[in-house]
């Protein structure tokens, strides 16, 4: 199946940190991934990962149990993916630093998104979950450890004390965390390799690289989700790593949420793209330069973030995506392929809540929502905008011929992250700007210009009480969407409380459209579908 393509491995990722599937879910979608062309899984848990002892208090309310980790591990075997399982080990680890026990280990007191690297425990519990982890994964050949992302990094106290000696530096201190984390894997287990995202890595001097023992602990995964990807810079970078001495190199692409927060149904177009021109990244170098590539499909920018689309929304991305880089295209015959494997008439129009191909729901298209929680279904779960209206998907038609790659000096696809000074939240508002039917609609869409998650520190240093939540004034007549609210407009909506400032919103944007009955302004309807979404989960959130 792979001869075609540059990509030994192909691993779909699944992110559970919100709207996780059932395993039920999972047993009919597998053997799906597999027809597409996957061989492997990277499964990032998060919180959904049965904990145990001192690390119990970081399950969420519906973690999976050991027998469905098992069960799903099986499931994966019998559908020949390999399974890389993925443990936050430095930035992104709100799930754990969120908690009073471990607010000690922040790197900054009040944004619980960094470890500190300095504290021995933090070692101790990052080991801690590596081993767990690992107990319940006894085949697994690869662990991936993370590492993206790390905001504030130099700028807790222990840090800045550390960083007025001569010759330290963040990158320093960021490769020792990284080198001792790798090395915790190696002794537990020699057999396992261990990956981390490239993007701390990336502006780091060669001499530095190759000197700080990194290169032979681990295996970078460089991670880029822009359609108009810097093909000769990406390559550059391929070689700089090489230089550096890593034996193996992944590439990362997207198939959703990477294109907006918010964001319902996924961009495919703009996914294709991303897949095309990593297709030409690998074709610029020699043979098997890249061991394999993920294709990532976040469900949210971060643990506080609101839920972008869900997996079942995102199938169609999905095997246009793999089936492209399996036949190094996308023309009709691939579209064709693909509209057979999902038993669809045509791609052209998907309606994710009516059966297609024979009549039979298929897994990406069933109803009720196939989430991991004991809830009751709601009729606006998968598919449905607010007032019952289907999402009706317009993919996209055969691409043309791929342009040349870009030219050297065309600009990184990653903004500089000294763009976003501490402090601050940068949520793009995908589809919730002026367009009226912003983010059920693929053409109304944001643009994030290749950020993968935008980070979200907290609003308080309490323990598991997540975002700060606002009071908000009371409303005349209760709305169905007030309550537990948590829409596309992150910083308007406040948890726990009604739609905040949503009227005065929707009178600014839309002026005299919608006077005392902006009940039918869109952002409204938005918020609406998003709410009804989290009350099915259980709490604002999704999570317990």
């Amino acid at each position: 199946m792979s001869g075609s393509t540059p990509f030994q491995m192909r691993l779909v990722h699944l992110d559970l940190k919100g709207a996780p599937p059932k395993v039920s879910y999972l047993s009919e979608i597998f053997p799906l991934f597999r027809a597409l062309g996957a061989n492997g899984l990277l499964i990032e848990y998060e919180d959904m990962f049965p904990y145990e002892g001192p690390l119990r208090l970081l399950r969420a309310k519906y973690a999976y149990s050991p027998s469905e980790i098992k069960e799903i591990l099986h499931l994966a075997g019998l559908n020949e993916l390999e399974v890389i399982p993925l443990v936050q080990t430095f930035g992104h680890m709100e799930f754990v630093l969120k908690h009073t026990a471990f607010a000690h280990l922040r790197e900054v007191g009040s944004f619980p998104c960094t470890l500190n690297p300095h504290e021995a425990e933090s070692l101790a519990l990052v080991g801690a979950m590596i081993d767990q982890v690992l107990e319940l994964h006894p085949g697994a050949q690869r662990l991936h450890i993370g590492c993206d992302e790390v905001y504030y990094l130099g700028e807790g106290e222990a840090s800045r004390r550390w960083l007025q000696q001569e010759q330290n530096s963040t990158g320093k201190l960021c490769l020792s965390h990284m080198r001792a984390v790798a090395s915790g894997v190696k002794a537990r287990r020699p057999s396992v390799t261990p990956l981390v995202w490239d993007d701390m890595l990336r502006d780091l001097p060669e001499d530095q690289l190759a000197a700080s023992g990194v290169p032979q602990l681990v295996e970078p995964v460089l991670w880029d989700y822009t359609a108009d990807l810097d093909v000769h810079g990406k390559v550059l970078l391929m070689q700089k790593y090489r230089r550096c001495g890593f034996p193996q190199l992944w590439a990362a692409s997207a198939f959703k949420g990477a294109t907006g927060p918010s964001q319902a149904v996924p961009p495919v177009e703009h996914h294709l793209r991303n897949h095309v021109q990593w297709l030409q990244v690998a074709g610029s170098g020699p043979t098997d330069s890249l061991q394999g590539i993920i294709l990532t499909g976040w469900q949210r920018y971060d643990h506080y973030s609101v839920l972008c689309e869900l997996l079942p929304a995102g199938v169609p991305s999905l095997a246009a995506c793999l089936q492209l880089l399996l036949r190094g295209g996308f023309d009709e015959d691939v579209k064709a392929k693909v509209e057979n494997l999902l038993g669809i008439s045509s791609l052209e129009k998907t309606d994710p809540g009516s059966p297609q191909g024979g009549g039979r729901l298929l897994p990406w298209q069933q109803h009720p929502c196939p989430c991991h929680t004991s809830q009751p279904p709601s009729a606006q779960l998968c598919g449905c905008a607010a007032g019952g209206q289907q999402v009706c998907h317009w993919l996209v038609q055969p691409l043309p011929p791929p342009a040349e790659a870009h030219p050297p000096g065309h600009g990184s696809a990653h903004p500089a992250r000294s763009a976003q000074p501490p402090g601050t939240v940068e949520h793009p508002r995908a589809g919730a700007g002026g367009c009226p039917a912003a983010g059920f609609l693929p053409g109304c869409r944001g643009g994030v210009a290749g950020g993968k998650r935008a980070p979200q520190p907290a609003a308080a240093a309490s323990s598991a009480a997540g975002p700060q939540r606002g009071v908000c004034p009371p409303a005349a007549t209760h709305q169905p969407w007030q309550g537990r609210c948590s829409g596309p407009l992150r910083g308007e909506l406040m948890p726990g409380g009604s739609c905040w400032r949503l009227g005065g919103l929707c009178t600014a944007k839309w002026p005299g459209q919608y006077g005392p009955t902006w009940a039918s302004c869109p952002l409204a309807q938005q918020c609406l579908a998003h709410t009804q979404f989290l009350r099915a989960l259980g709490s604002p959130w999704g999570r317990d």
